[in-house]
C-alpha cells in the first residue's frame, strides 16, 4: 500500500528520489531539469512538496507544487518508481486535491517532448496542451499541459 505525505524537499528521502529523477531525465531528455527546480519554491505559502512511501515506508515516488499565480499552480518534479505502478496517478491525484484545497483553479506543467511516458501520462490524466509559459517559451523541446481543478464542494 502507497502512502503519500507532506514533506520538505531538502530532508534525506527527497533527496534520493530527486537524484534518481535527474538521473532519468539526463537519459531521456539529455538534461537533468535541476536548473528549473528550487527547492525554496515548493517550501513556501501556497507551496507543497509531497512523497509517496510503500509499506515499508519507503520513499518510491514525489512531486511539488509551486504557485504561478493566486489561481495557478505549477506541478514540479514529479516522479514515481516503475516497481510501484500506480504510485503516479496516486502522487497526481493527491497534489491535485491539495491545490485544490489551496484554492488553485488550474495546474500547469511542463516536460520535454522527448519524454513521451510523461506526455502521455498527463494527456491520460485529463490535462492538455497549453502554449509554452515562463522560461518554456520559444524552446521547442518543451511541452506544457494544463488541467483546470473541479471547483470546490
Amino acid at each position: 500500500m502507497i502512502t503519500i505525505e507532506k514533506s520538505s524537499p531538502t530532508s534525506a528521502d527527497p533527496q534520493a528520489l530527486i537524484e534518481q529523477l535527474s538521473a532519468e531525465l539526463a537519459a531521456i531528455t539529455g538534461d537533468s531539469g535541476k536548473s528549473h527546480f528550487n527547492p525554496q519554491d515548493v517550501s513556501g505559502a501556497r507551496a507543497v512538496w509531497a512523497v509517496a512511501k510503500d509499506e515499508n515506508n519507503h520513499p518510491v515516488g514525489c512531486g511539488a507544487l509551486r504557485p504561478l499565480s493566486d489561481t495557478t499552480a505549477e506541478l514540479k518534479r514529479m516522479f514515481s518508481s516503475r516497481a510501484y505502478p500506480g504510485t503516479g496517478a496516486a502522487l497526481l491525484a493527491w497534489l491535485e486535491e491539495a491545490a485544490r484545497t489551496m484554492g488553485y483553479r488550474e495546474l500547469w506543467l511542463e516536460t520535454r517532448k522527448i519524454n513521451t511516458r510523461a506526455v502521455q501520462f498527463y494527456l491520460k490524466h485529463g490535462y492538455t496542451q497549453i502554449a509554452n509559459y515562463g522560461p518554456y517559451v520559444g524552446r521547442e523541446e518543451a511541452i506544457c499541459l494544463a488541467k483546470r481543478l473541479p471547483d470546490q464542494a
